[in-house]
């Protein structure tokens, strides 16, 4: 049985999330929660919760066993990218590009 949760519009760049996200493809799901909790990133947080949220959707959907669930997969996308500017001297502007990310987790049970 599989169960999924979706976060998106993160203000957090796709690039620096996907870093996080690569460590805990493919583990239980309490050795994914624990290295997420000594993992300095911000979005280390995030995923954190998110991971714990597609637990409780596993409880509710009826998994025999929580402690049996992994990360089977989780994925990283873009989302839009918020476009300010910035003056700068002799009347010239700066672009800065705020990036989003869509953050999606599926989780199953071990045989």
């Amino acid at each position: 049985m599989e169960a999924s949760a979706k976060l998106s519009s993160v203000r957090l760049s796709p690039r620096k999330t996907r870093l996080v996200v690569d460590l805990v493809r493919g583990k239980q799901i309490q050795d994914a929660l624990n290295i997420l909790r000594f993992s300095p990133q911000p979005s280390a947080k995030l995923i954190s919760k998110l991971l714990s949220s597609a637990v409780a959707n596993a409880e509710q959907k009826g998994a025999s066993d929580v402690d049996r669930l992994f990360v089977k997969a989780i994925t990283v996308d873009g989302g839009a990218v918020m476009k300010r500017f910035l003056p700068r001297a002799m009347g010239r502007a700066s672009k800065i590009r705020k990036p989003t990310s869509h953050i999606s987790v599926v989780l199953a049970e071990k045989k």
